[in-house]
């Protein structure tokens, strides 16, 4: 089995920045042809600029995942442009504000549900009817260590990505005899664009849960990810794999 992506196409949301510019570039670096979906314009251009540097061939669709005229037409994209869809990473998120559940504003809530688990919901939906018409394919989506345990301030954001963790394993279960691989990562603490200006004396605490007490780099994240798309990881579906540094090792709630 391979990690090759020769001859293969597909898309990353969120490839604008952060784990889906990593996904993207390390997807076209093993010969996949992509498409870089993103919200932000000039982010997802950049990404395809550095793929296309690189000597990889990407395109840039403008993507609005809680809108789901915009994901159809993301998917339909990359049928039209490549041929198929071979493979997709639903990663596009964003930040939350924190408080106490009952202290969040209820428009807020609706907000954060569309868009961190109803925006994949629209991603997976019509990833998985292309791919049923058209002899299979492999989808891993973007959960968090939240998605395995609650996360404090954050009610919202840890219901949706326990939202994904069941969508994943539905979608596994539902679509395996047709060819669909789903399965999902669970990332800990990234240095992103919202983390990597975090001062030392905060990212100690926020990592003192895991194993390895350091933020992970989005290329960490992009490395399992592409695996999980590729054929080397033929026998998995359904699988939930935490990228965590080893919190998941010993703690029962995400401090």
């Amino acid at each position: 089995m391979t990690t090759s992506f020769e001859g293969k196409a597909g898309l990353v949301t969120g490839a604008g920045s952060g784990i889906g510019r990593a996904t993207a570039l390390l997807l076209a670096a093993r010969g996949a042809k992509v498409v870089i979906a993103d919200i932000a314009d000039e982010p997802g251009l950049e990404t395809v600029r550095l793929i296309e540097t690189a000597g990889g061939t990407a395109a840039f669709q403008h993507t609005d995942i809680t809108d789901e005229a915009s994901v159809a037409a993301l998917v339909d994209s990359v049928a039209r442009r490549y041929g198929s869809l071979d493979f997709a990473h639903n990663n596009a998120a964003g930040g939350i504000a924190q408080h106490e559940l009952a202290d969040y504003d209820s428009d807020l809530n609706a907000w954060a549900l569309k868009l961190y688990l109803e925006g994949p919901y629209f991603c997976l939906k019509h990833e998985l009817r292309y791919m049923k018409e058209h002899g299979g394919g492999s989808i891993v989506n973007t959960a968090s260590l939240a998605g395995l345990f609650p996360s404090p301030l954050t009610g919202p954001y840890t219901a949706a990505k326990h939202g994904i963790v069941g969508y994943t394993k539905s979608a596994a279960l539902e679509y395996g005899r047709y060819g669909i691989r789903v399965n999902a990562v669970c990332p800990g603490v990234v240095r992103t664009g919202l983390t990597k200006d975090l001062p030392e004396a905060y990212i100690g605490p926020v990592t003192a849960g895991q194993v390895l007490k350091r933020l992970a780099e989005p290329e960490e994240i992009a490395e399992p990810v592409v695996f999980l798309l590729s054929d080397a990881a033929s026998f998995m579906t359904g699988a939930i794999v935490p990228v965590d540094g080893g919190a998941s090792t010993s703690t029962t709630s995400v401090e």
